[in-house]
C-alpha cells in the first residue's frame, strides 16, 4: 500500500458512529444507551478512533467529557457523514420501505390527535404501513430512522427542516355529567369544582395554569392550586372525561373529545391561546418518498379543520 492510499484510508464506521454520537451528548455513557452497548464498548472505539486520528479527540475529566479542539474540528463533518451514510442506507432500502414510513410524536398528541384519525388515512393509503412512535424527546433525524416528527415547541428548530401544523390555546373542559351536577354556568362556578392540574414536561412558558387562568380573570375566591395533578396531558383529559373535575386542557387535544360529546367546554370566550404550536418536522436533504409525501400531506390536510383552535368560540 503506498503512501497515498495509506493517508486516506477510512476510520472504522462503528469508531465514527461512536464519536459522533459521543461528541453530540459529551457523555460516553449516554452515546452507548443510544447505540445499545455498553459504556466500556464506546470507551473503546472512541480510542480506535482516536488511534486513527494520531491524537486525543476527547478530554476526560472526573464526571463528564470535553472535545479536544481536534474533536470539535471534526464533530460537524462526522454528523454530516452519518446523516449521509443513514440516507444511503433508506435509499438502498426504498423498494422494502416504501410501503411504511414511521413518525415520532409525544404520546398525547399521538394517543388524542393523531391516532384516533389514522382511519381515515387508512382508508386513503390501505397498503401503506405507519409506524407511530411515541416519545417525549426531539429524536436527532440525522442518526434516527424516523420519517418524520411532530412536536409541541416554540419552532425555530435548527439543522431541519420544519413547518407549522396547528396552533394551540388552552379551554376548561368537563364532563356532560360534572357540567350539569355542579352548574357551571360561569367560571366564578369553579368554586364548587374540582380542578384538574396538566403538569406535563411539554410546558409552554405562556401557557396558563390554573392559578394564572383564574388570576387573569380576577376569580380571587376560587382556589386554583388545590385539586389532581397529572404529568401527561392525555391523562388530565382522561380524568375530565371520567368527571374527575374540570381540566384546563389543550384544545387540540380536547377537540375529539369535545365532538363525540364526552367532554364539553362549559365557557363562552375562555380560550387563551399560547405560544407553542405544533410542528412537522423532517431533516434536510431527506428523499420524501411517496409514502411519506401522502402522510404528510394528509396531516396538512387534517390540520386545516382545525387550524384556528378556539375561532369563533
Amino acid at each position: 500500500m503506498d503512501d497515498e492510499t495509506q493517508a486516506e484510508r477510512l476510520p472504522p464506521l462503528h469508531a465514527l458512529r461512536a464519536f459522533e454520537a459521543a461528541g453530540r451528548h459529551l457523555s460516553f455513557s449516554r452515546a452507548a444507551e443510544e447505540l445499545g452497548v455498553s459504556p466500556a464498548a464506546v470507551s473503546q472505539q472512541i480510542q480506535q478512533i482516536e488511534e486513527f486520528a494520531g491524537q486525543t479527540l476527547f478530554k476526560r475529566l472526573t464526571r463528564r467529557v470535553e472535545l479536544t479542539d481536534a474533536g470539535a474540528a471534526a464533530l460537524p463533518l462526522a454528523r454530516e457523514a452519518m446523516a449521509l451514510f443513514l440516507e444511503a442506507s433508506r435509499v438502498m432500502r426504498l423498494p422494502l420501505r416504501q410501503r411504511r414510513v414511521s413518525i415520532s410524536v409525544a404520546p398525547s398528541f399521538a394517543a388524542k390527535w393523531l391516532v384516533p384519525r389514522l382511519d381515515r388515512f387508512k382508508e386513503l393509503q390501505p397498503d401503506l404501513e405507519v409506524w407511530v412512535l411515541a416519545d417525549m424527546a426531539i429524536s436527532d433525524l440525522a442518526v434516527a430512522d424516523i420519517d418524520l416528527a411532530i412536536r409541541y415547541g416554540p419552532g425555530g428548530y435548527p439543522d431541519v427542516n420544519s413547518e407549522q401544523l396547528l396552533r394551540e390555546s388552552v379551554t376548561p373542559v368537563c364532563s356532560p355529567a360534572l357540567l350539569g351536577d355542579n352548574k357551571l354556568h360561569t367560571p366564578a362556578d369553579l368554586a364548587r369544582a374540582s380542578l384538574i392540574h396538566d403538569e406535563s414536561s411539554e410546558r409552554d412558558p405562556s401557557c396558563p395554569t390554573w392559578a394564572m387562568w383564574l388570576a387573569a380573570r380576577a376569580l380571587d375566591e376560587v382556589d386554583g392550586r388545590r385539586g389532581l395533578r397529572l404529568n401527561q396531558s392525555s391523562l388530565a383529559i382522561e380524568a375530565a372525561i371520567a368527571g374527575k373535575g374540570v381540566a384546563l386542557a389543550k384544545r387540540q387535544l380536547a377537540a375529539a373529545d369535545i365532538a363525540a360529546g364526552r367532554l364539553v367546554a362549559p365557557f363562552e370566550g375562555a380560550d387563551q391561546p399560547v405560544n407553542f404550536a405544533y410542528w412537522l418536522i423532517w431533516r434536510r436533504g431527506r428523499t420524501i418518498s411517496p409514502g411519506l409525501k401522502a402522510l404528510m400531506d394528509w396531516l396538512r390536510e387534517e390540520a386545516g379543520g382545525d387550524a384556528d383552535p378556539g375561532a369563533g368560540i
